[in-house]
């Protein structure tokens, strides 16, 4: 599933906490977000694509979830905060070569056929949140307990994971069908990654010496030899070139992510533009992380997450023809279907660090609201989604506002932008508020309470902004007239 994601360590965002984002860019998936309690957990899993089944450990946390209201494909519950305070996004499909796969063949479905029984495949992104998240204590934890799944069972496709607990966090790309890397976020650096593989350096000797900030598989030292994988020169250990694609089709659906992100992020500090630009929207050297410029805040990362190239040449909405007018994939892509930030604050006690920050459609147009985690429920604005059209949930309301303010976007642009700044300070306020009251009078049993209020403030002001576009775009129909009637 083609999707972007942003990784920002604690030193680098603007209040101490880590944070970890990602647009689930499916085809138009109708999602909601939900609270799994370990009672609903299930003991015995099975993968509805790969058929594998898994049998799960007897003592699961609770945890957020934004699965597919449709289960007849997976659950996909895309990321989620468990009760321990560990985030999990799961998962950036990433690229890789004909070279890694010959050597390591993924694990995919193969049917029964004749006289021959079904083999299952591995496992997938349809999986991975629920085998994992439900029994992690910190990022690293994460990496430890997806490594050994990939290892016993392999997976069908290649995938980057993310991690976050309040100090750390973690990256993993799977290698193949059974191998993997993954790396600690340095502090004060800002990942970006859109569908390739990520990682542009790699301490060896720390992940077979300390393994302070660097995992691997116990035997890729010996893979990458025996297989002739590296293609670096002068002794230089970059994971990209080994492992991932330099197509070009990257320049055209990847990299150009990468750039706008990077352009934005350290504006000042790397040449992005003109004839003596360091990086371009093609280039295959786009560092995989980046110290920004200026400390980074979850208004920040939905920016990045909700770009179409605005200000460039770049932007499929511009009204004169550049002749470069949407040649790129956008970032805030039309068939997104929920995006979240996992946030872990360190300022707070442990009851309310987890804050999840959840936009479902489009981002370039749909709006992000935060929550608290740690709760039984979820409200119904974010919890009880069908399959049908409807303004009564955060997903539907806010499809209806994409279709809308895409059709029409020069006229719409303004009211859009009043809508995320509304939602976004109204929601930021909620949530300090609740903060102080919940520390005052140590009583963290508001939460609940709190998320409330926060989807009545998001469903008026959803409704308010869906009332105005509809007005606005039906004063544009092509059939209207300007000779007045009355």
């Amino acid at each position: 599933m083609s999707c972007t994601t942003i990784l920002v360590g604690k030193g680098a965002s603007n209040d101490g906490s880590t944070m970890i984002a990602r647009t689930d860019d499916g085809r138009f998936d109708v999602k909601k977000m939900i609270v799994v309690e370990p009672k609903k957990q299930p003991r015995k899993y099975k993968s509805v694509i790969s058929h594998v089944e898994i049998e799960l450990p007897d003592n699961p946390m609770r945890y957020t979830a934004s699965p597919k209201v449709d289960l007849s494909k997976g659950i996909w519950a895309a990321t989620g905060i468990n009760e321990a305070n560990v985030g999990m996004t799961a998962t950036e499909t990433i690229t890789t070569n004909p070279r890694v796969l010959a050597a390591d063949p993924l694990v995919e479905l193969q049917e029964a056929k004749g006289r021959k029984k079904e083999v299952p495949g591995g496992i997938g992104e349809e999986d991975l949140v629920v085998l994992v998240l439900p029994y992690i204590h910190t990022a690293r934890e994460g990496v430890l307990r997806l490594a050994s799944l990939l290892e016993e069972y392999g997976t069908y496709e290649m995938n980057g994971i993310a991690f976050n607990d309040e100090n750390e966090v973690w990256w993993l790309e799977t290698i193949g069908g059974h191998h993997w890397m993954a790396r600690r976020v340095p502090d004060d650096l800002v990942v970006i990654n859109p569908n390739q593989f990520g990682m542009d350096s790699f301490d060896m000797d720390d992940a077979f010496g300390e393994q302070k900030a660097h995992l691997c598989s116990a035997d890729l030292r010996e893979f990458i030899a025996e297989n002739h994988l590296d293609l670096n020169q002068n002794g230089v250990f970059n994971p990209r070139d080994i492992f991932g694609s330099h197509s070009d089709m990257d320049h055209i659906y990847n990299t150009p992510r990468a750039w706008f992100m990077g352009r934005f992020l350290a504006p000042k500090s790397h040449r992005w533009e003109g004839p003596d630009a360091e990086f371009t929207p093609e280039s295959d050297n786009i560092p995989w992380s980046l110290k920004p410029d200026r400390k980074v805040a979850a208004e920040d990362v939905k920016y990045m997450l909700s770009s179409h190239y605005q200000g460039t040449p770049y932007n499929p909405y511009t009204n004169h023809d550049t002749g470069k007018r949407g040649m790129y994939r956008s970032i805030g892509i039309n068939r997104t279907g929920v995006t979240s930030i996992c946030q872990i604050r360190s300022d707070v006690p442990d009851a309310i660090k987890g804050i999840e920050w959840i936009c479902f459609g489009s981002t370039t147009f749909s709006t992000m609201l935060p929550v608290y985690t740690n709760v039984s429920r979820m409200p119904r604005y974010l919890s009880e989604v069908a399959t049908d059209v409807s303004t009564e949930n955060f997903y539907w309301a806010s499809r209806l506002i994409d279709v809308l303010a895409d059709h029409d976007y020069s006229a719409c642009l303004q009211q859009i932008q009043r809508y995320h700044n509304s939602v976004l300070s109204k929601g930021r306020r909620i949530i300090w508020e609740y903060d102080r009251k919940m520390i005052e009078n140590n009583d963290f049993s508001l939460m609940e309470e709190a998320n409330r209020k926060l989807c009545e403030m998001a469903k008026e002001q959803t409704t308010d902004t869906l009332n105005k576009l509809v007005l606005e775009s039906s004063s544009h129909m092509k059939n209207g007239y300007n000779l007045a009637d009355n």
